[in-house]
């Protein structure tokens, strides 16, 4: 696997995601997961609780594919509620530094009215390069 940061010239680095990033390897797409545990039950309806989860659940999958956190590229959050997220962002950074270390894949976050599982606040899609 090859990874090479993209950091246009004269732009300022962004803080908690990357620019862009060139990738050589076997790729691995996962699927949007979200916050509730192995067995599909809800644990918490807390935000950055359910970011955790959805890491958790991330990591497994990837796991099963032979990749880590080390291997991801880009991922795409999804969540439903903006100011909660902004409220809770600090501590989300925190989980997130936590399990997924400071390695910061290109990234995309959109706010969307609902998700399909109604408890669910966040879902993440991920694609990773080994």
């Amino acid at each position: 696997m090859s990874l090479q940061f993209l950091q246009p010239s004269g732009w300022p680095r962004p803080k908690g995601y990357s620019n862009g990033i060139a990738a050589s390897g076997q790729m691995i797409f996962v699927a949007g997961q979200i916050g509730w545990d192995a067995n599909c039950q809800w644990q918490t309806d807390d935000l950055a609780e359910q970011v955790r989860q959805t890491l958790v659940n991330t990591l497994a999958v990837l796991k099963a594919g032979g990749a880590g956190p080390e291997h991801v590229t880009r991922m795409t959050w999804y969540i439903t509620d903006k100011a909660d997220y902004l409220r809770q962002a600090a501590r989300i950074g925190e989980i997130y530094r936590e399990l997924m270390g400071k390695h910061y894949p290109a990234m995309a976050m959109v706010v969307v009215t609902a998700l399909m599982e109604d408890r669910a606040k966040v879902e993440i899609e991920t694609t990773a390069v080994v």
